[in-house]
């Protein structure tokens, strides 16, 4: 199949940085692994790159940082679809495994990517790192496994973001909270059947976790949008969601927060959901100042 029939390839979009990423073959071919993986990530940017534009025409830079970023999948295309054809505007990537970040910082260096940073750093080293910028526009975190979305959660509302995407994958900490206290709340409330099977734990333990997420998120004066990321024969990890700064708490959320950790015996991670601490409510969406680290 040629390039041009391939309908996940945008037009103008590097041809080269996908098969950097190995997306591509050398001889320009698509498998089914990495078409799936194409798929997610552009329709993703297909949610991000309006929230960029309407931060770039507010004058701001606009800032994204990638939590967990892994091979920087999201945020090379990323770069390559919308930041490449302006002069403003930075991404930083985050992940704590030095040798992807090593490869991720090389490859920018390749393709000419000048405003991207690769800081291998923990949540709490990032939040106080004065290699980032104290507010950030936009904060994504795609597929961060269990706690690590609610860690880009937390630095997001510290670093004051106007949007927060995120892709989350799986949630065991609180399934395996369930699971603990699951013969007192069987004893208790009929309720508690809906996850006494093992897999069943699981999966409303995954349902619970991002109610309670947009909950802490609504809380802080976000207005959040769940959706499918891609149909379902693309990606089993397919839960997506977008939360946009308004500046208005939603005024029960806090409070349903709280009442649905104590009816389902929860109370343990109530500092998983808790507010960060001396952390500032987030500016309205207009942009922070632009910010170039001293390395990239």
């Amino acid at each position: 199949m040629s390039l041009s029939r391939i309908p996940e390839i945008r037009e103008g979009q590097s041809i080269e940085l996908l098969k950097e990423l190995h997306i591509l073959t050398r001889d320009g071919k698509l498998n089914q692994d990495s078409r799936r993986k194409l798929k997610q990530i552009c329709h993703l940017c297909h949610f991000i790159e309006p929230l960029l534009a309407e931060i770039a025409s507010r004058g701001g830079g606009p800032s994204v940082v990638d939590h967990g970023a892994g091979k920087s999948y999201l945020g090379f295309i990323l770069y390559d679809l919308f930041f490449r054809q302006r002069d403003r505007g930075h991404i930083y990537g985050i992940e704590l495994r030095q040798e992807l970040g090593e490869r991720a910082r090389s490859l920018a260096n390749r393709l000419g990517f000048t405003r991207m940073s690769f800081l291998g750093m923990s949540v709490e080293e990032a939040i106080e790192s004065p290699l980032l910028p104290a507010r950030i526009d936009l904060v994504t975190a795609l597929h961060a496994c269990d706690t690590a979305t609610d860690d880009a959660i937390r630095f997001a509302l510290r670093k004051q973001a106007a949007y927060i995407v995120l892709v989350p994958c799986c949630q065991a900490e609180v399934a395996a909270a369930l699971r603990r206290g699951k013969g007192e709340a069987l004893a208790a409330t009929p309720l508690a059947e809906i996850w006494r099977h093992p897999l069943h734990s699981r999966e409303f333990g995954s349902l619970l976790t991002n109610a309670l997420r947009c909950l802490q998120l609504e809380a802080q004066g976000y207005q959040t949008m769940v959706t499918e990321l891609v149909g379902w024969e693309h990606s089993l990890k397919n839960e997506l969601i977008v939360a946009r700064h308004t500046g208005a708490a939603r005024g029960n959320a806090a409070a349903r927060l709280e009442a649905i950790l104590q009816e389902l015996r929860l109370e343990t991670l109530h500092s998983r959901f808790a507010l960060p601490p001396h952390g500032q409510p987030p500016a309205p969406a207009g942009g922070a100042p632009d910010h170039q680290p001293p390395g990239t």
